[in-house]
């Protein structure tokens, strides 16, 4: 694909970048999707498959794998061309103004605009303070088949929504459910963390995880009290580590892209400044913005229909409404 034109580049295919590609078709734009991952969806496909979402309209409730897939579905509508395992590394302004993006690999893409839908980029997780010699042996940082923590006594570490969906998901499953905070205070949604403390899981703050214990893999774990300093020791045989994740945008910090705290600040039209780059989903920053899916979706439509008419002034800014006759 060295040197390919298209109309329009998505570099991201999580739930943000695969709806700006179908959304692009369905304006009538080529489109490439570069993503660094093997595999489209992003965030929710890798860390998160079997979670339950409740932030997509019309969706009460909807697992990130079947959300993922419905949205590729969607997005194949229109036959985007696919460079996943890809990353995209510098952009060049041409004579006529088009940008010329280059990856990684040494592959090329010539484009009228680009749309970042890079989530929080690369991404990694924070390790537990103690217990790394137990990782692929009772510690995980990934959920990706809930019912293998049948029978188990799981203990959760985190206070933040994946830490209380992973709770909640296997207090279900598992033969008990401990989550542990280092602080009284959760940073999850309070409807989540309410489900949680009327839920079977049992709730224990401020803790932090002081050790863990075993033969081959883990089955005891030693939890301190932050308030106190008092040590108590709980059946443990597996251990979900939710800590967060630490990020980097890479090279898209030497875009000239105006960034702050790993956000890439825009206008009301998803415009970087950055003429032809816009961006979309939990990568942008502005006043008032708030990091949900649903607004994401919002997002994509924006950047894609503004970046049409930048490139093409005759284009009108509204499509219309697709339930619109001919």
């Amino acid at each position: 694909m060295s040197g390919d034109d298209v109309d329009l580049v998505v570099v991201g295919a999580g739930p943000v970048g695969l709806y700006a590609a179908y959304y692009a078709g369905f304006r009538g734009l080529t489109t490439a999707v570069v993503d660094s991952l093997p595999e489209p969806g992003g965030q929710v496909a890798a860390l998160y498959p079997e979670k339950l979402i409740h932030d997509v309209a019309g969706l009460p409730g909807v697992r990130g794998r079947e959300l993922v897939r419905a949205l590729l579905q969607q997005a194949r509508t229109y036959s985007p061309r696919w460079l996943l395992g890809e990353s995209a590394d510098q952009i060049a302004r041409l004579d006529d103004g088009r940008i010329e993006l280059h990856l990684r690999s040494g592959t090329s893409l010539t484009t009228r605009s680009v749309v970042l839908a890079a989530g929080i980029g690369t991404f990694k997780p924070r390790p537990l303070p103690v217990g790394a010699e137990f990782l692929g042996r009772g510690v995980d940082y990934f959920v990706t088949d809930p019912s293998s923590y049948a029978g188990h006594d799981v203990l959760v570490v985190g206070g933040g929504d994946s830490a209380v969906d992973w709770a909640l998901t296997l207090q279900a499953i598992a033969k008990s459910v401990t989550l542990i905070h280092r602080r009284d205070r959760f940073t999850a949604h309070e409807a989540s963390v309410a489900e949680l403390h009327g839920s079977d899981a049992l709730v224990r703050t401020p803790f932090v995880l002081h050790a863990l214990s075993g033969d081959r893999s883990v089955d005891r774990a030693i939890l301190r009290d932050t308030a106190s300093g008092e040590l108590h020791e709980i059946d443990c045989t597996r251990v979900v580590a939710a800590l967060g994740f630490t990020a980097d945008l890479g090279p898209l910090t030497r875009w000239g892209l105006q960034i702050v705290d790993r956000h890439i600040v825009v206008d009301s039209t998803m415009a970087t400044g950055v003429p032809g780059v816009y961006a979309a989903g939990d990568v942008t920053e502005y006043p008032g913005k708030v990091r949900l899916i649903s607004v994401g979706f919002g997002e994509a439509a924006l950047a894609v229909n503004n970046a049409y008419v930048a490139s093409d002034p005759s284009a009108s800014l509204f499509p219309g409404h697709s339930t619109a006759t001919v």
